[in-house]
């Protein structure tokens, strides 16, 4: 029978309890969302004892149905002081779902000092004083948990921003590699974990795919159909394999909406290919330990994932497209390296590197190091993990920075940085940056589908018109996948194939003996959203945090001359239905 894990660090005692009913047909962010919604006061400070870190497995993780090993991670975000929800590949979703572990709840507060760990296996769960750890680096840390503990653990851990509590810090996890490197970036959740002092989650489960699955034969059939799904789609099958995520690079700064120095008024960047996709797969083949088509959990046919040799011979892995937007156009850097080592600074601090590169990108609008200057990026990241007074601004996010400097160009909404789409030319994007509960997130309801790839249709970037049922049908739909543990990136195929959603739900039914529908899976993510709205509101979130900066409104971005357009009266509207 699944489980919940409660790790209490008030009491320091790790129990399992039987999961309510209620919980049973949820699993990652439809589970995260919930319990944050049923046990977590909105109203309460983010970083003391009430607040929860909620990490579930996806419905489908566990099991053979490829691409499913996303791990969500919720609480409220003491970045937007609303609910977060932020997933992760890696292999730790797998081994805690195969351990019959419905999801792991990480609540209260140790009262004096002190640094803990927690481990779970098999035999159990316990919570050990892990002192030494305090204040490592989540690379070295990784690599002691692995010797200590077997090569094979899953872990899941903080590295120094999150221990000093700061606003961007995000959660790790390692991939089959060891690398801990698999981020929950986003909302600021790893200052929670810090907040209880647990350095880290070792998973010691002997298997990857323990979950009982109720038809065997039909849900292999449908897992075996998906696959093809996937690996047909011209996306999912050939680009994101043979580029990773950063394929995207050259394709939206040649569609004019790539944010560029701070989010100016130029949508293109001249040194988009030096910093893109084909340049670093180039690179990765020509240096010693470099990959692509590189798989962050064990069964991702997609393999978006790489592994990128630095010139020292250290690896970064993986440079995802907006972390190379962010630490390269968004600061005009335009060469690899220097990308690679604020991404591997960032994953070492545990920092989320979307919310470090808007906040650099600030600091540079500001004057405090010039636009351009890698060296001088990489010494002001560096700072972050040292704790020094700069280096927690930084860790602080784009919003912090920006008022501990005095600029008012901040390309944040609800506190959270713009991903690298402006808004001017990709509008809905822009509406999914107002909207979503989460705060500006690309991945809340990825219209960049349908505005740029022509993805399941085409809706024009540059017009308003169409915009507002683009990023309503997205969130909900994102919502879903998120719940089923699938990585995003199947969104894809099925847009564009009508056998798609058909067949998640066929894997759904075969695994738990159900009978759900397209519509029954559509309802989910619709009750998911409907959840995390009603907490922001009780939080105190009012129409007026759903909006983007103001210079969005009337600063027009080049080539196209754009500005974003969309009234608040159609944004009110996004999720009126």
């Amino acid at each position: 029978m699944p489980r919940l894990l409660r790790i209490n660090m008030s009491t320091c005692e790790a129990k399992f309890e039987e999961v309510p009913e209620k919980y049973l047909p949820l699993g990652g962010r439809a589970l995260t969302s919930q319990m944050v919604c049923d046990e977590v006061p909105p109203e309460c400070h983010p970083l003391r004892e009430f607040n929860k870190l909620v990490i579930a497995p996806g419905l489908l993780s566990g099991t053979t149905a490829p691409s499913s090993g996303r791990l969500s991670f919720g609480g409220k975000s003491p970045l937007t002081g609303g609910i977060k929800e932020a997933n992760a590949g890696g292999i730790c979703s797998q081994k805690i779902a195969s351990l019959d572990i419905k999801a792991i709840v990480v609540e209260g507060m140790p009262k004096g000092q002190g640094t803990w760990l927690a481990k779970v296996s098999p035999a159990g769960a316990e919570i050990i004083s892990a002192d030494e750890l305090a204040g490592k680096g989540t690379y070295e840390l990784t690599a002691i948990l692995r010797e200590r503990y077997g090569s094979k653990v899953g872990v899941i851990c903080n590295g120094p921003a999150g221990e000093m509590m700061l606003s961007g810090a995000g959660v790790a996890s390692n991939d089959g590699d060891g690398n801990s490197s698999r981020y929950a970036g986003r909302g600021g959740l790893g200052a929670v974990l810090g907040s209880k002092r647990l350095k880290a989650i070792v998973i010691d489960s002997p298997t990857t795919y323990g979950v009982p699955v109720h038809d065997k034969e039909k849900f292999s059939s449908a897992a075996k159909k998906f696959a093809k799904i996937l690996l047909d789609h011209p996306v999912s099958g050939t680009g994101l394999p043979s580029y990773g995520t950063n394929v995207l690079m050259n394709v939206i700064s040649e569609a004019g909406t790539l944010p560029v120095r701070n989010f100016s008024n130029n949508g293109r960047f001249e040194h988009a290919n030096e910093i893109g996709g084909e340049s670093l797969a180039r690179i990765a083949k020509e240096r010693k330990g470099g990959r692509v088509a590189h798989a962050c959990h064990p069964g991702c046919v997609i393999r978006c994932s790489n592994a990128y040799p630095m010139p020292d011979g250290r690896i970064c892995s993986p440079i995802e497209y907006e972390t190379a937007w962010g630490f390269g156009a968004n600061l005009e850097i335009k060469d690899l390296d220097t990308i690679a080592e604020l991404n591997y600074i960032c994953n070492d601090a545990g920092l989320d590197t979307i919310e470090a590169g808007v906040a650099l990108g600030v600091m540079m609008e500001a004057g405090v190091i010039p636009f351009g200057d890698g060296k001088a990026a990489i010494a002001a990241l560096s700072e972050v993990a040292k704790g020094t007074a700069a280096g927690r601004i930084l860790g602080n996010g784009a919003d912090f920075t920006g008022k501990a400097y005095s600029v008012t160009r901040v390309a944040t909404v609800k506190g959270q940085g713009i991903p690298a789409y402006d808004p001017r030319a990709c509008k809905g994007m822009g509406v999914t940056y107002a909207t979503s509960p989460m705060g500006a997130d690309h991945t809340a309801g990825y219209a960049v589908t349908a505005n740029i790839l022509k993805v399941g249709g085409f809706v024009d970037p540059l017009k308003a018109e169409g915009q507002i049922e683009l990023s309503r049908n997205l969130q909900v739909a994102t919502a879903a996948i998120d719940a089923s543990g699938l990585c995003l990136f199947v969104a894809f195929p099925v847009l564009d194939n009508p056998d798609g959603l058909p067949t998640i739900v066929e894997m759904l039914n075969a695994q738990y003996n159900l009978t759900l529908t397209t519509d029954d899976v559509l309802a989910l993510g619709k009750n998911i959203l409907k959840g995390e709205l009603a907490f922001n509101e009780a939080a105190g979130f009012t129409k007026a945090a759903d909006r983007l900066p103001e210079f969005f409104c009337n600063e027009k971005l080049a080539p196209h001359n754009t500005v974003f357009d969309i009234s608040d009266a159609e944004l009110d509207s996004v999720f009126r239905t």
